[in-house]
Protein backbone atom coordinates (compact mmCIF):
# COMPACT_ATOMS: atom_id res chain seq x y z
CA UNK A 1 0.00 0.00 0.00
CA UNK A 2 2.87 2.51 0.87
CA UNK A 3 3.88 2.05 -3.04
CA UNK A 4 0.85 3.18 -4.34
CA UNK A 5 0.30 5.71 -1.96
CA UNK A 6 3.85 6.71 -3.09
CA UNK A 7 2.97 6.65 -6.73
CA UNK A 8 -0.33 8.45 -6.36
CA UNK A 9 1.45 11.23 -4.33
CA UNK A 10 3.95 12.00 -7.33
CA UNK A 11 1.15 11.77 -9.44
CA UNK A 12 -0.43 14.75 -8.04
CA UNK A 13 2.73 16.45 -7.27
CA UNK A 14 3.39 16.23 -10.83
CA UNK A 15 0.29 17.09 -12.37
CA UNK A 16 -0.16 20.13 -10.34
CA UNK A 17 3.16 21.27 -11.02
CA UNK A 18 2.26 20.72 -14.67
CA UNK A 19 -1.22 22.26 -14.21
CA UNK A 20 0.59 25.46 -12.54
CA UNK A 21 3.39 25.90 -15.33
CA UNK A 22 0.37 25.91 -18.11
CA UNK A 23 -1.52 28.35 -16.39
CA UNK A 24 1.75 30.58 -16.22
CA UNK A 25 2.14 30.08 -19.68
CA UNK A 26 -1.63 30.80 -21.32
CA UNK A 27 -2.01 33.83 -18.80
CA UNK A 28 1.13 35.46 -20.03
CA UNK A 29 -0.27 34.79 -23.85
CA UNK A 30 -3.01 36.97 -26.02
CA UNK A 31 -6.34 35.91 -24.04
CA UNK A 32 -8.76 34.27 -26.11
CA UNK A 33 -11.67 32.39 -25.66
CA UNK A 34 -9.92 28.69 -26.11
CA UNK A 35 -7.44 30.01 -24.07
CA UNK A 36 -9.91 31.07 -21.26
CA UNK A 37 -11.30 28.22 -21.85
CA UNK A 38 -8.37 26.39 -21.29
CA UNK A 39 -7.29 28.41 -17.83
CA UNK A 40 -10.38 27.41 -16.51
CA UNK A 41 -10.04 23.79 -16.95
CA UNK A 42 -6.65 23.63 -16.28
CA UNK A 43 -7.39 25.52 -12.93
CA UNK A 44 -10.08 22.86 -12.18
CA UNK A 45 -7.52 19.97 -12.72
CA UNK A 46 -5.24 21.70 -10.26
CA UNK A 47 -7.45 22.12 -7.85
CA UNK A 48 -8.43 18.44 -8.15
CA UNK A 49 -4.63 17.60 -7.93
CA UNK A 50 -4.07 19.75 -5.06
CA UNK A 51 -6.73 18.45 -3.03
CA UNK A 52 -5.45 14.70 -3.55
CA UNK A 53 -2.31 15.40 -3.08
CA UNK A 54 -3.32 17.22 0.40
CA UNK A 55 -5.42 14.23 1.26
CA UNK A 56 -2.84 11.07 0.42
CA UNK A 57 -0.14 13.43 1.41
CA UNK A 58 -1.60 13.26 5.29
CA UNK A 59 -2.45 9.77 4.61
CA UNK A 60 1.00 8.72 3.98
CA UNK A 61 2.33 10.91 7.10
CA UNK A 62 -0.67 9.37 9.76
CA UNK A 63 -0.64 5.40 8.54
CA UNK A 64 1.96 4.56 5.60
CA UNK A 65 5.27 5.66 6.02
CA UNK A 66 7.35 6.80 9.05
CA UNK A 67 4.52 8.19 11.47
CA UNK A 68 3.41 11.52 12.49
CA UNK A 69 5.80 12.21 14.99
CA UNK A 70 8.85 11.89 12.43
CA UNK A 71 7.33 14.18 10.09
CA UNK A 72 6.28 17.24 12.39
CA UNK A 73 9.52 16.90 13.64
CA UNK A 74 11.15 17.68 10.34
CA UNK A 75 12.11 21.43 10.01
CA UNK A 76 12.14 20.08 5.84
CA UNK A 77 8.51 18.59 5.97
CA UNK A 78 7.02 21.36 8.34
CA UNK A 79 8.16 24.17 6.02
CA UNK A 80 7.08 22.10 2.58
CA UNK A 81 4.05 21.61 4.50
CA UNK A 82 3.77 25.71 5.10
CA UNK A 83 4.55 26.28 1.58
CA UNK A 84 2.26 23.88 0.34
CA UNK A 85 -0.46 25.70 2.19
CA UNK A 86 0.25 29.13 0.93
CA UNK A 87 0.72 27.87 -2.87
CA UNK A 88 -3.08 27.18 -1.66
CA UNK A 89 -4.34 29.75 -0.30
CA UNK A 90 -2.69 31.85 -3.29
CA UNK A 91 -4.16 29.77 -5.90
CA UNK A 92 -7.42 31.29 -4.73
CA UNK A 93 -6.96 34.66 -6.32
CA UNK A 94 -6.33 32.85 -9.91
CA UNK A 95 -9.24 30.85 -9.59
CA UNK A 96 -11.62 33.52 -8.66
CA UNK A 97 -10.40 35.52 -11.79
CA UNK A 98 -10.87 32.20 -13.88
CA UNK A 99 -14.51 31.77 -12.10
CA UNK A 100 -15.59 35.46 -12.88
CA UNK A 101 -15.14 34.48 -16.86
CA UNK A 102 -17.53 32.22 -16.45
CA UNK A 103 -20.80 34.41 -17.96
CA UNK A 104 -18.78 35.60 -20.95
CA UNK A 105 -17.20 32.30 -21.69
CA UNK A 106 -20.40 30.67 -21.57
CA UNK A 107 -22.05 33.86 -23.84
CA UNK A 108 -19.02 32.91 -26.16
CA UNK A 109 -16.99 36.23 -25.37
CA UNK A 110 -13.50 36.94 -24.60
CA UNK A 111 -13.40 37.55 -20.83
CA UNK A 112 -11.70 41.21 -20.08
CA UNK A 113 -9.45 41.50 -17.49
CA UNK A 114 -7.89 44.94 -16.97
CA UNK A 115 -4.07 44.70 -16.70
CA UNK A 116 -3.70 45.62 -13.29
CA UNK A 117 -5.56 42.06 -12.71
CA UNK A 118 -3.71 40.37 -15.50
CA UNK A 119 -0.50 41.63 -13.57
CA UNK A 120 -1.37 40.36 -10.17
CA UNK A 121 -2.57 37.25 -11.38
CA UNK A 122 1.02 36.52 -13.15
CA UNK A 123 2.52 37.28 -10.07
CA UNK A 124 0.67 34.92 -8.16
CA UNK A 125 1.54 31.68 -10.17
CA UNK A 126 4.73 32.93 -10.93
CA UNK A 127 5.31 32.75 -7.30
CA UNK A 128 3.61 29.15 -6.89
CA UNK A 129 6.04 28.12 -9.02
CA UNK A 130 9.12 29.63 -7.03
CA UNK A 131 7.05 28.17 -3.68
CA UNK A 132 7.41 24.69 -5.97
CA UNK A 133 10.69 24.74 -6.88
CA UNK A 134 11.31 25.25 -2.67
CA UNK A 135 8.62 22.06 -1.83
CA UNK A 136 10.97 20.05 -4.50
CA UNK A 137 14.13 20.82 -2.77
CA UNK A 138 12.40 20.24 0.74
CA UNK A 139 11.58 17.16 -0.54
CA UNK A 140 15.11 16.73 -1.83
CA UNK A 141 16.65 17.04 1.89
CA UNK A 142 13.41 15.18 3.90
CA UNK A 143 14.22 11.86 0.90
CA UNK A 144 17.99 11.76 2.65
CA UNK A 145 17.02 12.80 5.82
CA UNK A 146 17.98 16.12 6.43
CA UNK A 147 17.23 19.10 8.21
CA UNK A 148 15.62 17.27 11.03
Amino acid sequence: MSTLFAFLHHLCAFTLVAAVAIEFTLIRGDLTLSSARRLQATDLVLGIAAGLLFIIGLLRVFYFEKGASYYFHSHAFLTKFALFVIVGLLSIIPTKEFLSWRGAIKAGQVPVIDAGRRRRVTMVIHAELAAIVVILLCAAIMARGGWV
